[in-house]
């Protein structure tokens, strides 16, 4: 290998060489590590001068210094998009959820079982209940209705968070948040994998992308794209670009739904990311008339 040019040198070589492509950029604070290699030093310095947090820094870093030990030089053009750099569990996996399709299409994340089935029969594809209450009776309710309303229909129901509720009414799949996937304990993750029940998991970079990657689910979602006033989010943007880089990482691994803010109009750079689904919100629940809404979507994303 020959010898790397000093670190702020190369540091200054990724950001002149990404600094467009990710603007606008608000830099972050450089984490601390006791790593000393240069190609690490720079990626972090750089990565978090280009506005990614800390644990998604370091991500990048550790890729980036097995890129240049892989390939035998560092290079400030590439950004790492292999698998093998990121510690990616082989495909397939080892201890993976039971497979969906590669491209769940459209897919609709709806607040009750009136919506699920309204959308189901509009043609959506794919569904997902999204059903807020502290109530666990009303919340069985509801997930046994939307298991009910969507049959006949050929969609796919995803329950939000309720997975032990999915599992009794015989939903398709569950989706959690990380905080959600991180609080479940060992032997109720293995009890929700051999119920054969899909597995969704929400995604914010680089670091919960690895993380969702250690349990093999089903798909992955990747978010939030554009600012999105339904939920506060502790995470800014992805932007179309980091969703990018996200689709080139991951696509050979998961299906990938891209999620947050996404309107008719960015349907097209969405889908030139790479990812094989849309899921939306308020294009559909604030629609003035949403299966009018429905019916342009899906052919925007049959187009697009």
């Amino acid at each position: 290998m020959n010898s790397p040019a000093p670190i702020p040198a190369m540091a200054q070589a990724i950001v002149q060489a990404h600094a467009e492509r990710f603007a606008p950029c608000t830099a972050q604070p450089v984490p601390v590590s006791a790593e000393a290699h240069p190609a690490f030093q720079a990626a972090l310095q750089a990565c978090s001068a280009l506005g990614f947090i800390a644990a998604d820094a370091l991500v990048l870093a550790r890729a980036w210094q097995a890129q240049t030990l892989r390939t035998g030089q560092f290079n400030a053009q590439h950004w790492p998009d292999d698998a093998r750099d990121f510690g990616l569990q082989p495909v397939p996996h080892p201890q993976a959820f039971a497979p969906c399709p590669r491209a769940l299409g459209l897919y609709a994340v709806l607040p009750d079982a009136a919506w699920v089935g309204r959308m189901a029969r509009a043609g959506v594809p794919t569904v997902q209940l999204r059903f807020k209450s502290d109530d666990p009776a009303a919340i069985a309710h509801e997930v046994r209705a939307a298991v009910q309303t969507v049959q006949g229909t050929g969609a796919l129901l995803f329950i939000n968070d309720h997975w032990r509720e999915a599992i009794a009414a015989g939903a398709y799949g569950v989706h959690l948040g990380q905080e959600d996937l991180d609080a479940l304990p060992a032997p109720a993750l293995q009890e929700l994998r051999a119920s054969g029940l899909r597995l969704g998991v929400s995604t914010h970079g680089y670091a919960e992308m690895l993380r969702a990657d250690a349990v093999g689910p089903s798909y992955l979602a990747l978010g939030a794209v554009f600012p999105t006033t339904l939920k506060r989010m502790a995470t800014a943007p992805q932007g179309v670009a980091r969703l990018a880089a996200y689709a080139r990482l991951m696509q050979a691994s998961y299906p990938l739904v891209a999620i947050g803010g996404i309107a008719l109009e960015q349907f097209g750079p969405v889908r030139a990311t790479g990812v094989g689904s849309i899921a939306v919100v308020r294009a559909l629940v604030a629609a003035p008339d949403p299966e009018a809404a429905a019916a342009q979507l899906l052919r925007a994303m049959a187009s697009a």
